[in-house]
């Protein structure tokens, strides 16, 4: 199904040469005595590639045809990661170099959604806030929270996150997965 210029959105799929490109970064441009322009950087979800592309007014683009199918992370190894589709609870594999953006947020059991195109897995689509318990972090200063700033604090995945300075070793905290920063400490 074509999509119009006003229906490009950040994280569009679009069909371009037979291959799945997502909107990472875009620009809208206006300028007077000239139509609106859509400056782009579209990410190919096969090979990774990334390239820059201008969308004109009036032009149509070919949205891809994916499927996203819920999916729970299991585990990694051998250099692949490991889902169960929630509607079938078939194993599928990804490689691990094809999901680099989530690698450091999965955790056992995560609920995430796959995206397929043809039929076989490209991305992983995680939850925009998801839950992780700090592993490791610098002890917090009695005084600390009056300057503010930050301090990086190793969650459970080995991924290192910056939090607020009040925040201890063991305490839950929220992340946005889509940034990979702090956003709330979770409720007790």
């Amino acid at each position: 199904m074509p999509l119009s210029f006003s229906e490009l959105k950040l994280g569009s799929i679009l069909n371009i040469d037979g291959q799945p490109y997502q909107i990472t970064w875009q620009n809208f441009q206006r300028t007077a005595q000239r139509k609106p322009v859509l400056q782009t950087k579209l990410r190919n979800l096969i090979n990774g590639k990334v390239i820059e592309y201008s969308f004109k007014f009036g032009e149509k683009m070919e949205e891809a045809d994916v499927i996203r199918r819920s999916a729970q992370f299991l585990y990694f190894d051998g250099g692949f990661a490991y889902f169960m589709d929630n509607e079938s609870y078939e194993t599928v594999s990804i490689p691990q170099d094809k999901i680099s953006d989530a690698k450091d947020f999965l955790k056992d059991g995560l609920d995430c959604h796959l995206i397929l195109f043809e039929g076989k897995p490209v991305k992983v689509e995680l939850p925009v806030k998801v839950e992780y318990k700090i592993v490791s972090t610098a002890p917090g200063v009695k005084g600390d929270t009056a300057t503010g700033g930050n301090k990086p604090a190793k969650i459970e995945t080995g991924a290192t996150v910056q939090v607020p300075l009040f925040i201890k070793e063991g305490e839950t905290i929220r992340v946005n997965t889509q940034t990979g920063e702090y956003a709330e400490r979770a409720s007790s």
